[in-house]
């Protein structure tokens, strides 16, 4: 990593709740979220944020919400998010075969046409030189109504921001799942595949 977290037991007090909660979840302290931590207000915010985009009373469907935030993962270039948002989506009930169809997502036939209509628009908010169109946002809604787009808006979004910050920090994989990889980086070597340690779907 470009820039070393400090130890979780090194941050205010008020901060260790979102810690205990990690280790709870995943087995371990995420080493982005030691890198935020660094600001601790800033953290706070984030993760507050996460918390109410990827909640279980959200429109969107869990396992296109991981779909989606693993493509834009792999636009981005972000080992850290490909490998979480890949285990997650694998306990979600996502099968290996679909996440290694990813990379290939508009041609595979492995996805549905509402998934298709999804995977499209973060793709499109996600290159900078494609943009959203009118023709996307219309194939979107034939398939989400007004406030599911909000959502997977914000979804997009803020996995923009997520997978942004940790790639430009180099933020390594954690072994969550074993990963091909990153979309447009050539053929994938391995499906993923659970790792043992990736997260429960408590969403």
């Amino acid at each position: 990593m470009r820039i070393e977290p400090k130890s979780w037991t090194r941050y205010p007090w008020w901060l260790r709740p979102f810690f205990w909660n990690q280790k709870r979840k995943y087995g371990v302290v995420l080493d982005a979220a030691r890198l935020w931590a660094r600001s601790p207000r800033l953290f706070a915010g984030v993760a507050l944020l996460y918390g109410m985009i990827d909640r279980r009373s959200s429109p969107l469907d869990p396992a296109l919400r991981s779909l989606v935030t693993v493509l834009v993962s792999q636009v981005n270039h972000c080992p850290f998010c490909v490998d979480l948002n890949s285990a997650t989506l694998l306990r979600r009930g996502v099968s290996a075969e679909r996440i290694s169809a990813l990379p290939d997502w508009r041609t595979s036939g492995l996805f549905s046409e509402a998934e298709l209509a999804a995977l499209d628009y973060a793709d499109a908010m996600t290159r900078h030189e494609r943009g959203v169109d009118d023709a996307g946002f219309s194939r979107l809604r034939q398939y989400f109504h007004d406030d599911a787009i909000i959502e997977l808006t914000g979804l997009i979004a803020f996995q923009n921001l997520s997978s942004k910050f940790n790639a430009a920090l180099a933020v390594p994989a954690q072994g969550f799942c074993r990963l091909p990889g990153p979309a447009g980086g050539g053929p994938w070597e391995n499906a993923a595949a659970p790792s043992g340690k990736g997260p429960p779907d408590d969403r």
